[in-house]
């Protein structure tokens, strides 16, 4: 059975992978640490008036100490400021409360709408309790009620002020009746805080914390706090994506232009002498990666997962990295006639070389992935050629039927069971390539020899919106003793149905 400690191993970050687990516990740790001394020593004059009004308003102590579920189910007590009556029924009622309450004093209700009575949890922060941002820490009843690996994943980490699943909801206590509180708590709200929890144990990063504390932040605004934010937004928030598509990107294609300055400006010097200093030419490079970074966010390639693009999107930044040379042409082309700086201006053919060199590494920083996936893929292929395992399977057909069984077959499970020795297909523009890693192989009427020559087993008929007479052909080629065949027109044909109907 896996333990709370089996799982913080197991739990990986996507977004940060290179980085090692301990360095980025200890970051955050770190960050905890400094915004809670600062977050109270900031917050001090506010304090002091809040603990008039609750002395004033009735008896009853200044903070509330309830306890709660925290890192690896280690009970402790939370602060907050107290938002109940200093009576037996404020002990008595439902662990969870709703609007309307009655338990709540007029001021309390004032600093539950602003969640301002969150903010003496800045000592359990500071303490090591909790964290400015983690799962919301839980009633040990309440926990007590989750199931088995939601517990042991969600309380693998401290838990937090704020979380993604208290942004979204804020209004919880609307959102639950006057009666049944509790059943329509773990009914309607629990099991979808439960499944954001451990969405942000999984994904959490410390500029998505950032984020998550500015929604919260903006949540204490009323005029702001009527925005509906997205789950999307709630784990790729603004600064998250800003940083993370936009900053560390221009971060790279900065280091690329200045490397491609360099070279070129080597190689230049081999031939003619160049009057500008490194200066100049890091500004150079600078104005490249600058015009080249934001011709990508105006062409949408900042949106681009590059681990998946094809070859429009490497088309696309040819077109910005040409676009940006463009620009920086004409700027030396006006220096060249009117001399606003005390420069000459370069060779022509020395900014087409840099805009080249520029262009080759962006593309290699950004395709890197999928070169190394695409060698790779092609070695474990050719092994697996070699090695004869799974059954061997032949697909007839290489229109788009073709293309998805070819995938499939290709992943997972399939992948080990399957071989996928090629495709036939009678068009001739197609025989003898590559379509998707997959070669075709011939035309129908080598379906024989083909069968013979590579050990099938398996004919996948992929071909649909044939005529009769074609496909009765077809099936004549493939009644060969010994090989089963599979139809998967009829299901294509199925899946367009709900799609066009």
């Amino acid at each position: 059975m896996e333990t709370v400690s089996d799982n913080k191993r197991m739990i990986s970050h996507p977004r940060s992978a290179s980085l090692p687990l301990w360095w980025r516990n200890s970051f955050k740790r770190a960050f905890d640490i400094v915004a809670s001394i600062l977050g109270m020593i900031l917050l001090a004059p506010f304090f002091i008036p809040v603990v008039i009004l609750l002395r004033r308003e009735g008896p009853g102590p200044i903070f509330y100490r309830g306890p709660r579920m925290g890192r690896d189910g280690k009970p402790f007590d939370i602060l907050k400021f107290r938002t109940m009556r200093e009576s037996p029924e404020s002990y008595k009622g439902p662990r969870v409360t709703a609007k309307g309450d009655k338990r709540i004093t007029p001021l309390g209700r004032w600093l539950r709408d602003t969640k301002l009575n969150e903010l003496p949890q800045l000592w359990n922060v500071l303490v090591g309790e909790m964290s400015l941002v983690g799962p919301r820490p839980e009633d040990p009843e309440i926990a007590g009620t989750w199931p088995a690996e939601a517990r042991e994943e969600i309380l693998s980490m401290r838990p937090g002020i704020t979380s993604p699943a208290s942004v979204l909801y804020r209004d919880e206590e609307s959102l639950l009746p006057k009666d049944g509180v509790m059943e329509a708590y773990f009914r309607d709200i629990l099991p979808d805080k439960l499944r954001l929890d451990r969405l942000y144990v999984r994904h959490h990063s410390f500029m998505g914390d950032l984020d998550t504390i500015l929604w919260t932040l903006i949540g204490i605004i009323p005029q702001l706090a009527r925005h509906r934010i997205g789950e999307g937004e709630l784990f790729a928030g603004p600064l998250y994506r800003f940083v993370q598509r936009r900053v560390s990107w221009f971060a790279r294609d900065l280091v690329i232009c200045m490397i491609a300055v360099a070279l070129s400006g080597f190689i230049w010097r081999q031939v003619e002498v160049i009057d500008w200093g490194v200066g100049p030419l890091a500004v150079l490079a600078f104005m490249l990666a600058v015009l080249f970074s934001s011709m990508n966010v105006f062409l949408g390639l900042d949106r681009v997962v590059w681990s998946r693009a094809g070859a429009e999107d490497a088309l696309v930044m040819a077109s910005s990295n040409g676009m940006a040379l463009l620009m920086i042409l004409l700027v030396n082309y006006l220096q060249e006639h009117y001399s606003w700086i005390s420069l000459p201006a370069l060779p022509t053919e020395l900014i087409v070389l840099i805009g080249v060199f520029a262009l080759l590494g962006c593309l290699f920083a950004r395709y890197r992935m999928r070169l190394v996936t695409s060698f790779a893929s092609r070695w474990l292929s050719w092994r697996k050629e070699r090695s004869g395992f799974g059954e061997r399977v032949l697909i007839l057909g290489a229109g788009e039927g073709g293309q998805i069984v070819n995938w499939l077959l290709r992943r997972g499970e399939l992948r080990r069971t399957f071989k996928v020795v090629g495709m036939v297909d009678d068009d001739p523009a197609k025989q003898g390539m590559r379509i998707d890693g997959c070669r075709v192989l011939g035309g129908s009427g080598d379906l024989a020899d083909l069968v013979r020559k590579n050990d099938v087993g398996v004919i996948l008929f992929t071909i649909s919106n044939v005529q009769e007479d074609v496909r009765r052909g077809l099936l004549k080629l493939c009644q060969i003793p010994g090989v089963r065949l599979v139809f998967l027109n009829d299901i294509m044909g199925t899946v367009l149905s709900q799609i066009y109907k």
